[in-house]
This record gives structure tokens, sequence and C-alpha cells, in this order.
């Protein structure tokens, strides 16, 4: 996809106001509407007008977008980086009540899936005798964590980040950091609920919860595929060949693992239950890659010349050649 340059579409600072921004554009909006303009390109500028509004009108969304940096150019080849909202706070759901269809992959690859989880909740309200009370929205986020925490558990000290206006009507971003308990066998993908840490509550309202989205920081050795963990394992010719006792890394330590006589190269083996842990848990999988020895010494070319002559070995056989 293309990066889109919201504020050069717009045609405003970076450091622009709300107002500012409202102002840019509701001018543009009636400059290329479809209704009024006959420039070719109308209507495509109309809608990228929307798409800019939309982004940059909401502070959360602006905040997020800033996030990626300014040094992105309008039309650059443009891939979101991964986890590249990891500790942001949004509330609500994902468009704001805006038409999503409207609008390009740029901005579905932004703020698409990345905020579709979201179960938003806030602002069911009601009347008490005197005052008008509401429940807070709720908040979410995206935390990253280590495999090895989905394995053990544990007790982590997390920093978000949630825009707020100023006086001025500026975005300013603020963070706070909470205690955060990793339950053993949590997934990607799976929420954590932090009762009460969400918007607060209008009147005797409740505040809203935050919910944290659990990522996978990249591993490594380590694949996850739900609840499931692979890694290639690499042996040596003579384990495939003659069969062998070999250690196996998995998040939890290293377990040894039976290689079979004559194990054929990329052949799976599973260690059932070894997987993220769970009710059943997840089983870990170690894909054999068998490795030859460098011929770097005259030993060792001794010896695969030797395996030359003694060895009716032809891997081409198949091949009819």
């Amino acid at each position: 996809m293309e990066y889109k340059d919201y504020y050069k579409i717009l045609g405003v600072d970076r450091n622009a106001s709300q107002d500012d921004i409202k102002r840019a554009y509701r001018k543009l909006a009636r400059t290329y509407h479809p209704d009024v303009s006959k420039e070719a390109d109308a209507e495509a500028k109309f809608k990228d007008a929307g798409e800019a509004y939309e982004v940059l009108k909401d502070p959360e969304k602006r905040a997020a977008y800033n996030e990626l940096g300014a040094n992105w150019k309008q039309g650059q080849d443009f891939r979101p980086p991964p986890n590249w909202d990891q500790g942001f706070e949004f509330s609500g759901g994902g468009y704001t009540n805006a038409d999503s269809a409207q609008f390009g992959d740029f901005f579905e690859g932004l703020f698409g899936q990345a905020r579709a989880g979201g179960g938003a909740r806030g602002g069911r309200g009601g009347f008490s005798r005197r005052e008008y009370s509401a429940q807070g929205e709720d908040h979410h986020a995206k935390v990253v964590i280590s495999l090895r925490d989905a394995y053990t558990g544990a007790k982590r000290e997390i920093t978000l980040r949630a825009p707020e206006l100023d006086d001025s009507g500026h975005v300013a971003v603020k963070e706070r950091t909470l205690s955060v308990t990793i339950p053993k066998g949590v997934r990607e993908g799976q929420h954590i609920r932090l009762a009460g840490q969400g918007s607060p509550g209008i009147g005797k309202g409740q505040p809203g919860d935050l919910y944290l989205e659990i990522a996978f920081a990249p591993d490594p050795i380590f694949r996850v595929e739900g609840k499931d963990v692979s890694l290639d394992l690499p042996i040596a010719p003579w384990e495939a060949a003659l069969g062998a006792s070999v250690k196996c890394p998995t998040p939890e330590g290293a377990v040894m693992l039976k290689i079979p006589p004559n194990t054929t190269k990329s052949r799976t083996m599973r260690l059932k239950g070894k997987g993220i842990p769970g009710n059943p848990p997840g089983d870990l999988h170690a894909v054999l890659r068998i490795e030859l020895p460098p011929a770097n010494t005259d030993k060792a070319k001794e010896i695969y010349q030797q395996m030359e002559r003694d060895l009716p070995f032809d891997p081409r056989a198949g091949l009819g050649v």
C-alpha cells in the first residue's frame, strides 16, 4: 500500500490545532465536493480529505498516526510496522461512525483490524433523582509480551500512552504505568481486562474498563500458531542416519528428544503438551534440519572422500539422470 500524508492532504502543519484541521477539511470539502467541482480528480481529492479528517479529527487516531514519524512521504510504499500501535490506548471502536468502505487500504491497515476487537462500551447512562450518571468508556490497548511469559505467567510494569487535548486544542500524549499480571497460558490475541482503568464515569457512573490485547514479541527460536509452538532443530547427518537423543530447547527449558534412525530432512517431531499451557495445552513441533559439517580441514575432506568411495548413494537417483 502507499503511505498517505494526511497533513499534506489537508494542507496543514503537523502541529495544527484541532480547529485548524476542521477549517482546512471544510474548505477542501466545499472545493472538491462532486456536486460542485468540475475537476476530473475532484472525487478522489474529496475522499482523501474525508479520510485524512477522519484520522486527524480524532485525537486518539491522530496521536497513533503521529507515532509513525514525520519522515514518510506521500505515496511511499508502506507496510505498518509489526505492533506499531503497541501501548497506545484507544477508547470506543475503530471507525467512530465513519463508513469504512469509503476509505482506502492505508486507513484499513492502520485502524481497521487494529481496533476491530474493541467491544466498545460507554455512555450507558441514566438519571437518578437529581443528576445524570453514565458509565465511563472502555479503553483498549495492545501490549507485547515474550513467549516465555505466556508459558510461566508474569507480573509486568507496562507503560501506556493516551492522547489528550491541551488548552490550545493541540494533541499531547500522556503516559501512565500499570502493574499487570500476565496469566499463564495466555495466547496471542486474547484480552486481559483491568476493571476500572478506562474512562472515568459521569456522576455516580462506574469507570470503564481497560482491555489489553496480547501480542507476542518476535522470538529468535520459536514460532507460534495458536496454542502450538514450532522451531527448526538442527541435527548432524550421523544423528539423522543412526538415530540419537539430542537436546531440544523449549520456552520452559531443554528436553531430550529421541531422533529415530534413517530420519529424513524436514521431518517434524511432535512434543505433545509442550506448547502454550492450557486445557488442553498446545504441542511443540520440532522441524528437523540436517546440517552438513564443513569440509574445511584435511581430516574432514578425507572423511567425505571415504563416504564418496564407500557409500552407494545417489541423491539424484529419483530424477532419472
